[in-house]
């Protein structure tokens, strides 16, 4: 009986010391990936950065997305909304990792259509119509051009001029670059206040943007 007793002691000490470890492992990959994050903050937000909301928000939210990634129009109505409940306390910094093909070029679309004032306009509609434009993982640029054209919302002419400008070659280049540097291997990517979304869904990213507000 007494044996018995030892047992059960030890299998429960056995239990609480991996909790234990597994929660002291957890911790310090934690600290791992914030003080990484802090030391290459500059690789968060850039000054062409595009931003939505109150710029001095008390919390940053960073996307890294790709416009012709499915998880990334399915979250964006979903950023929106958010954004929107947390009005004057939260911003949203867009980011760029076009992992898919010709996702390069349609960034450029995006950071040109700045010029005109449209970014917003126009990334909605290239997130809300991309299942008509990205066939099977590649995004179709001539199906994509005609959506644009068909909503009136861009001078076209303006905008095939402003797509060659060389700096927009540039900020496609140093965001997948930023990205790299943060470990946004997947899109999309948040990050909140410097703090990577570790465990990736709607919730948990609600979760970490109320633990900071």
């Amino acid at each position: 009986m007494q044996n018995k007793k030892i047992v059960i002691i030890s299998v429960i000490c056995l239990v609480a010391l991996f909790f234990v470890g597994g929660y002291i492992y957890k911790n310090k990959q934690n600290e791992q990936i914030a003080s990484n994050v802090k030391a290459n903050y500059s690789a968060l937000v850039r000054e062409y950065s595009y931003v939505k909301g109150n710029p001095d928000a008390k919390v940053e939210l960073v996307e890294f997305l790709d416009p012709a990634c499915g998880t990334c129009a399915q979250f964006h109505p979903y950023v929106k909304e958010i954004l929107k409940q947390n009005k004057g306390n939260l911003k949203v910094v867009y980011r760029y990792a076009p992992f898919h093909k010709n996702s390069d070029e349609i960034v450029k679309m995006l950071e040109a259509s700045k010029k005109q004032g449209k970014y917003e306009d126009v990334l909605d509609l290239v997130l809300v119509t991309q299942r008509y434009w990205v066939k099977n993982h590649v995004g179709q640029l001539n199906i994509l051009w005609e959506i644009l054209l068909k909503s009136e919302l861009l001078d076209m002419n303006k905008l095939t001029d402003d797509m060659k400008d060389p700096k927009l070659d540039a900020i496609v280049k140093q965001d997948l670059a930023d990205a790299k540097t943060l470990g946004a291997s997947k899109t999309p990517s948040f990050f909140v206040n410097g703090k990577p979304l570790e465990t990736f869904g709607l919730d948990q990213l609600i979760d970490l943007i109320q633990s900071e507000l």
